[in-house]
């Protein structure tokens, strides 16, 4: 059973309750109501065991504060009176519930309890895999064309706007707007417009021939048609300070963040096609750049070398590679190594940029697509892919330009073409 408790409460349900889950909700937030379904079924499964507890964050600061609540949603778990197992925040997945809940019990009774579990079958016309701004834009169309429509991502909705520092670019705001709250605005279209958004949830197959997605391991959803909309990422470097810092000094668009860096000094990191005419780009706002290739050279066209090397702002460090980034004030400092000396020097510099190239989300998908040299997804003009059935749109598939925008026109042509064919 679950139950909402005020602070003053919170003593005595720890000492009635050998073990009692505590959630930290609040109103208006997107990642709370992703976990409330989550939450509310496995209060019904681990009840008799667990004591399932609800409290509004807002409303108890005291207790926030003192169990180092800063964020919503929060999961505490605690057995005989003291905390136990992980702190989970955010996108909370089904599975990461579980395993909390299960080292809280005996062995023998977690194996009854996951007995219980049935499988569970939705039938729907459409399934969007992945809740970028293409994917919310497809469902914003089938769902206003009446149009049955499910909306899947393992994470909250937004895709890389919800880590984009400010979108200035998107038509109808006169000011930039933060991409969280960009990706805000198009989920609640989502809803408003009637499509069934089930984010923050693990997908564990796709099986794109016979339209079937698992998720949550038991969850199967059945459709007539499938949008791959799961986007791309970044390659990372894998260094100190680049994931920490994502968003917050360091960007992968210069479509997206270089206008904040006028007069300003930045770092490229790369040597590609990308990274060399993306440097012109950034040149028209930034100071000074210096670029850093680990390669003795710099592999982009040569048209595109040879402008670079005729920008007086533009410097570049060959054979050099980054070893981490920090904080320094409002400063970024880039740690970077020599690699015919193995000498460490210290960059200081206002942003940085990385293009050391994207890959195509499609670790969950095995079936076979027809795909380019680089893996991402082949679409025909009205964003079919090689199986039946199966529409691509937004920076998984195979394209020139990727842009938000791009992304929202893509999930309207394929949205129009498939409602057509379901009718």
């Amino acid at each position: 059973m679950l139950t909402e408790i005020k602070q003053e409460a919170f003593e005595k349900e720890l000492k009635e309750n050998e073990n009692v889950v505590l959630d930290f909700y609040s109103t208006e937030c997107p990642p709370c109501e992703a976990l409330a379904p989550k939450f509310d079924s496995l209060a019904e499964l681990y009840g008799k065991d667990i004591r399932f507890l609800k409290i509004f964050r807002q409303g108890n600061r005291e207790l926030a504060e003192k169990l180092g609540v800063m964020s919503s949603p929060t999961l505490l778990f605690f057995k005989n009176g003291k905390q136990v197992g992980e702190t989970l925040r955010g996108g909370i997945h089904r599975s990461q519930i579980m395993r909390n809940l299960d080292t809280m019990l005996p062995e023998d009774r977690v194996k009854e309890i996951h007995q219980k579990i049935k499988p569970i079958t939705t039938e729907t016309e459409v399934v969007v895999l992945g809740a970028g701004p293409g994917g919310m834009a497809a469902a914003i169309y089938l769902a206003q064309a009446k149009v049955d429509t499910i909306l899947v991502d393992p994470a909250l909705p937004g895709g890389q706007v919800s880590t984009t520092h400010q979108v200035s670019n998107y038509p109808g705001f006169v000011d930039p707007q933060p991409g969280f709250m960009l990706a805000h605005y198009m989920a609640e279209q989502v809803k408003a417009a009637g499509a069934n958004l089930k984010v923050a949830v693990e997908v564990n197959k796709v099986d794109l021939a016979n339209k079937q997605v698992l998720i949550d391991g038991h969850h199967t959803i059945r459709a007539k048609k499938i949008v791959i909309s799961t986007g791309a990422s970044p390659r990372y470097l894998n260094v100190e300070g680049e994931k920490e810092y994502y968003g917050k000094g360091i960007s992968y668009c210069a479509t997206c963040d270089a206008k904040y860096f006028h007069d300003k000094e930045v770092v490229i990191i790369g040597g590609g096609n990308t990274a060399v005419e993306e440097s012109e780009f950034i040149s028209k706002f930034a100071s000074k750049i210096t670029m850093v290739q680990q390669l003795p050279h710099l592999t982009a066209n040569r048209a595109a070398q040879e402008r670079a090397m005729a920008d007086p702002k533009i410097n570049v460090l060959l054979a050099h590679e980054p070893r981490g980034f920090y904080r320094e004030g409002d400063k970024m400092k880039v740690k970077v190594e020599d690699l015919r000396t193995g000498k460490i020097n210290e960059l200081l510099t206002d942003g940085v940029f990385v293009f050391v190239g994207m890959k195509p989300n499609l670790d969950m998908i095995h079936d076979k697509l027809d795909k380019d040299a680089w893996g991402y997804i082949k679409a025909d003009d009205e964003m079919r892919t090689s199986i039946p059935g199966v529409y691509a749109v937004g920076d998984v598939i195979s394209k020139k330009y990727r842009q938000i925008t791009t992304a929202v026109a893509d999930g309207t042509i394929a949205s129009i073409a498939l409602a057509k064919e379901l009718n």
